[in-house]
């Protein structure tokens, strides 16, 4: 059977621009492209024009153009790859900033998660990884590594280290299930977190494994999890890929009580 061809979009019989609008115009033509996306008319999967011909048909420079692209990448819209143009994406997934597991959250998105275990060994602690959790000198830890998928598509390459007198961890059991599902079923219970959010760029095995080019920017997560009684039970050194996952938090100035707000 033949492969049915990717729909090409050409903004140029729905935009209009305003050339005399303070708003420069590249911006104009993301939002153009933004707005086509969120109302659906541009779907998953839907390939945009190239910026050769989009610039040519709206006389625009192709650096404009590029611009308008590079804003949608940013935004984890669209997807360019080498040999295969400009892409739209899947809507990125939103995590709260709280104490869940990326399984249990892409769930809830709608987003059939998936779990492929690449280590799953006893090893020696690490001097970071025992003062995190508190470790004695020679103490051993589980050491997890697993790519999580969402539908198929790779959204995070995940590293956990674990005491090894807490609980016992098949492969077979991280494959279907969440990490903290399991260390709840073996009555571990995760309480409360300290975690650092930052960013990197994807190294050459970040990269290949992520279906990202190398040095795309990642979202990293450094976590020591704690149970009810205050005991270090987990710590993790997690990437995610920038464009398909976000973390979101709420804020509130001091001495606002949002309970007695809502």
């Amino acid at each position: 059977m033949a492969r049915q061809a990717v729909p090409t979009y050409n903004p140029l019989e729905s935009i209009v621009l305003d050339r005399n609008s303070p708003v420069p115009l590249y911006f104009q033509l993301a939002q153009h492209f933004e707005n086509e996306i969120h109302s659906g008319n541009l779907d998953s999967g839907d390939r945009l024009e190239n910026e050769v011909k989009i610039a040519e048909d709206l006389g625009l420079s192709r650096p404009t153009v590029r611009a308008a692209f590079r804003y949608l990448v940013d935004k984890g819209l669209v997807l360019r790859r080498r040999g295969q143009g400009t892409v739209v994406t899947k809507e990125k997934v939103n995590r709260s900033v709280k104490l869940t597991s990326l399984f249990d959250d892409l769930a809830v998105a709608g987003r059939r998660p998936t779990t492929k275990i690449l280590h799953n060994e006893v090893v020696k602690a690490s001097d970071l990884v025992r003062e995190a959790l508190g470790l004695a000198d020679g103490q051993l830890v589980i050491f997890l590594e697993r790519l999580r998928f969402g539908d198929d598509e790779p959204i995070a390459l995940m590293h956990n280290f674990i005491p090894t007198s807490l609980v016992t961890l098949s492969s077979e059991m991280l494959e279907g299930h969440g990490l903290y599902e399991l260390l709840r079923a073996s009555g571990v219970f995760p309480g409360r977190a300290t975690q650092r959010i930052s960013a990197k760029n994807a190294s050459t095995v970040e990269a290949r494994l992520l279906n990202e080019s190398k040095g795309t920017a990642l979202l990293t997560m450094e976590r020591t999890t704690y149970d009810e009684r205050g005991r270090a039970i987990e710590f993790g050194q997690h990437v995610y890929r920038a464009s398909r996952y976000a973390l979101l938090s709420t804020v509130a100035a001091e001495g606002f009580d949002q309970d007695r707000a809502m």
